[in-house]
């Protein structure tokens, strides 16, 4: 029986178009040099191959989506937000920009919508860096500033902005921007259909391009739906107090 390091590369992305964004994070060629061995392509970019095989086969290992994100405590759901799809965007981010670039360089002259498919993946990786980066370090410690406030019965801090409101509305906003980026992006890939005989990076890209655009639609989700409302709701309530 062939071992997973015994399988060529090209072999495991054909099987997931998925594995091509573990081989693409390590420098490894899936497309064009995907005919040689995992073991071998380790070699070649001096990277162990347990620790690859071991990333392969968690590639499929669902993440449970099954929990009951209305019941956590406002900080512990920030937390989430940060780790799992903060940190996500952050991972994918590079990814997909040498995928749009190299994918428009290589087949846009037959593909003519590549080129405004790359312009957008680059706005939207661009907007949602800043987008991220202003809930970190001005939204987000001040929602928890509330739920200390909650639990210490204390008075909620001052601050510049005035309410809470006021961040929340210009996130929601640029959440509505970052969307009709993606949305642009599904119409001109015909929903992230790569063409008939689409080489393996082509694949990969509207693979994750797919993905990206689910992640955010949960991410989008949790913060429009869960995380604001309540901070809104508590924010009210400690004044009252």
């Amino acid at each position: 029986m062939t071992t997973l390091q015994e399988r060529t590369v090209a072999d495991v992305v054909t099987e997931n178009i998925k594995a091509a964004h573990i081989f693409k994070k390590h420098g490894i060629d899936f497309c064009c040099g995907g005919g040689i061995s995992i073991k071998r392509a380790c070699e070649k970019a001096k990277i162990d191959p347990s620790l690859l095989e071991a990333e392969l086969l968690n590639l499929d290992n669902l993440q449970d989506r099954a929990h009951d994100y209305n019941s956590w405590k406002l900080d512990f759901l920030v937390d989430h937000i940060i780790n799992v799809h903060h940190h996500y965007v952050e991972e994918s981010s590079p990814l997909l920009l040498q995928y749009s670039k190299r994918v428009n360089h290589v087949h846009g002259h037959h593909y003519t919508e590549l080129a405004e498919i790359e312009a957008l993946v680059t706005k939207v990786v661009q907007e949602l860096a800043a987008h991220m980066k202003k809930e970190e370090l001005i939204l987000f410690p001040f929602i928890k500033k509330l739920v200390t406030a909650e639990r210490d019965d204390s008075q909620v801090p001052a601050i510049h902005f005035g309410t809470v409101e006021n961040p929340i509305k210009m996130m929601e906003a640029e959440h509505e921007e970052a969307g009709e980026l993606l949305r642009k992006i599904s119409v001109l890939s015909n929903n992230f259909t790569p063409p008939e005989g689409a080489c393996n990076t082509y694949r990969a890209f509207y693979a994750k391009l797919d993905e990206f655009e689910q992640d955010l639609h949960q991410h989008v989700h949790l913060e429009n739906n869960i995380l604001f409302p309540k901070a809104l709701n508590l924010e009210k309530k400690l004044k009252k107090n």
